[in-house]
């Protein structure tokens, strides 16, 4: 039997093709260093204005946070003991340095400090009620002296004024021109001065505060430009009267100041040469 030839049996071939797949653009790491990009930019121009918007003592207290270049004292660091310090167990140190010397009151608890702070603002707060109240006493007491000398002696009491200042309460110790307390550019007192200084002493020994005495002149000079002037006048006038002072009984320790202002300081400003500027200001300190 014949058969016809077959046809020759092609070999059936698979190809296999190997794809590389990636993201567009080379992947996405660009996108992490375009971010840390953006990032630095954003802290530079942070940083731009924030220099620009402070001041050099807030730069320089920045600086000194990071760097500190402020030196540290002694007491309260850079010492010889433990950390560079004081040593609790050293009581002869904490004394040396200024924190203590009892160990007892430096451990005390907060609530024992509060209380001590306490007692101590009650005791300034009386201390200071005591001390208007002493004031009041002796604004009273002079006015009363005031009074007397009104019903007892007309000549007295005109030359006594009494008035407040900053530092206490001031006498002063007016002249005249019909009866002075001086003669004219001398520091010898008149009896009248010595009468009336007498008087204030008296009443001074009812209380214990320092006085400061202070001579005044007019602006009358002496001729020639001589070298004894105002400034020496009114220096030996108010030297006179605490000499007086200290004769009726005046603890030497109570005067506190004894100057002299020439005519710097006129009780009637509208006429420097008044009689009324010729004075001795005596001021009893209550601050």
């Amino acid at each position: 039997m014949h058969t016809e030839p077959t046809a020759a049996v092609q070999p059936i071939i698979i190809r296999r093709k190997k794809v590389y797949k990636a993201d567009g653009h080379h992947g996405g790491a660009w996108k992490v260093a375009y971010a840390d990009f953006v990032t630095a930019m954003m802290a530079f121009f942070l940083l731009m204005w924030l220099l620009n918007a402070t001041t050099e003592d807030q730069r320089k207290g920045l600086a000194d946070y990071f760097n500190p270049s402020i030196p540290i004292s002694r007491i309260s660091g850079g010492g010889s003991d433990a950390l560079n310090g004081d040593s609790i167990f050293t009581e002869e140190t904490l004394a040396r340095s200024g924190s203590g010397s009892s160990h007892e009151r430096n451990i005390e608890s907060p609530a024992s400090n509060a209380s001590m702070a306490e007692a101590e603002s009650e005791q300034k707060a009386a201390a200071a009620g005591m001390s208007e109240a002493e004031t009041q006493a002796i604004a009273e007491n002079l006015q009363s002296l005031k009074t007397a000398l009104d019903e007892q002696s007309q000549q007295l009491s005109e030359h006594l004024m009494i008035k407040m200042s900053p530092d206490g309460i001031v006498l002063e110790l007016v002249d005249s021109e019909s009866t002075p307390l001086f003669p004219v550019g001398r520091s010898e007192p008149s009896d009248l001065l010595i009468e009336l200084l007498g008087v204030v002493a008296d009443s001074f020994a009812t209380f214990q505060n320092d006085i400061k005495i202070v001579g005044h002149t007019d602006n009358r000079r002496y001729r020639n430009d001589a070298i004894y002037d105002n400034w020496n006048l009114s220096a030996d006038r108010a030297n006179a009267a605490r000499r007086l002072l200290l004769r009726s009984g005046i603890d030497p320790a109570r005067v506190r100041e004894v100057t002299g202002k020439a005519d710097t300081d006129p009780l009637v400003k509208d006429n420097p040469a008044a009689a009324q500027n010729r004075r001795i200001s005596i001021t009893i300190l209550t601050n």
